[in-house]
């Protein structure tokens, strides 16, 4: 199979359902990513997060997720649009404004692959949009789609951060993009503003101090030592891409599904402190807030009030 011509083929396709970016690269291990990957579960960043210890060793190796797999394809998908929660008191971040990412992503993709079948015929192939272990961002930037900033996102030349990352792994050599260099220069303006101190020091994030970790994945009590810094948000935090001057790049999406619910951007504080399990389940159906449960989401709102 010419690889070239199949890479063209769905690159046309993805684009063509709305990915902005399509790249390949081998999905050889990536050494240096993998040393600090290492690094950063022996110093427990990574908290409660097990699943990242778990699965360190198919991180460091993804091609035991498809058995003779040779190449990775990464893809990019703008999400961004430019309104806010705030204005009601509280902040979500923007990618949970609307539906859960992951199946409109794997819905999309199943679809490119599906018409990538008929042409071409049958391949070996596995879709993986943030639900396998796989250092995506690294394997995004060896294919030259963008860097990991010294926020830990992941950052398109002239288009910024607010990007979602998926990947299809295929049994296939592919052309590999040319990786891309790191263009934060000197910046730290994402490290000065993270108001608990997370981005410990460049590309390096200590979930047990990320807001984003702690009104998402951890279960437990929020240490009071936080008490004051959250700025209002209650699922996920978005302050590091709001500061960076990358974003100023960033481009309106038109894609119905991530189009943010109005109910959602217009609800005020009341309605959000009395939010009962009952309502919660009706107004989150299909979203990323599922995640957090109905008890970690109104944690979140009680945490925030009491400041």
């Amino acid at each position: 199979m010419d690889g070239k011509k199949w890479l063209q083929a769905f690159t046309e396709l993805a684009k063509q359902i709305g990915f902005d970016n399509v790249a390949a690269s081998p999905i050889d291990p990536l050494p240096e990513a993998s040393a600090r990957l290492r690094q950063w579960l022996a110093k427990g960043m990574h908290g409660d997060m097990d699943y990242m210890q778990e699965h360190a060793a198919i991180r460091e190796h993804p091609e035991e997720l498809l058995p003779g797999a040779k190449s990775i394809i990464s893809l990019t998908y703008n999400y961004y649009k430019p309104v806010s929660t705030a204005a009601c008191g509280y902040s979500i971040a923007r990618y949970a404004w609307s539906r859960d990412y992951h199946k409109v992503l794997r819905k999309k993709l199943k679809t490119v692959m599906s018409e990538m079948e008929s042409c071409f015929g049958t391949v070996d192939y596995r879709i993986c949009v943030d639900s396998a272990p796989i250092m995506e961002k690294a394997y995004a930037q060896r294919a030259g789609l963008g860097w990991i900033g010294k926020n830990g996102c992941f950052i398109a030349p002239n288009k910024g951060s607010y990007f979602l990352l998926a990947e299809v792994l295929v049994d296939i050599e592919l052309p590999s993009g040319a990786p891309a260099t790191d263009h934060c220069g000197e910046c730290r303006i994402c490290m000065d503003k993270c108001p608990t101190g997370a981005i410990v020091e460049p590309c390096v994030v200590d979930a047990r101090k990320c807001i984003s970790y702690l009104t998402i994945e951890s279960k437990g009590d929020i240490p009071d030592e936080f008490r004051g810094k959250y700025r209002g948000w209650i699922f996920g935090c978005d302050i590091c891409q709001e500061v960076c001057p990358h974003n100023r790049f960033a481009s309106f999406h038109d894609d119905e599904d991530f189009t943010p619910h109005e109910e959602i951007l217009s609800m005020c504080r009341d309605e959000w402190r009395a939010l009962t399990k009952g309502r919660f389940d009706e107004l989150f159906e299909g979203m990323p807030q599922k995640r957090a449960k109905y008890e970690g989401f109104m944690r979140n709102i009680k945490f925030v009030d009491n400041k």
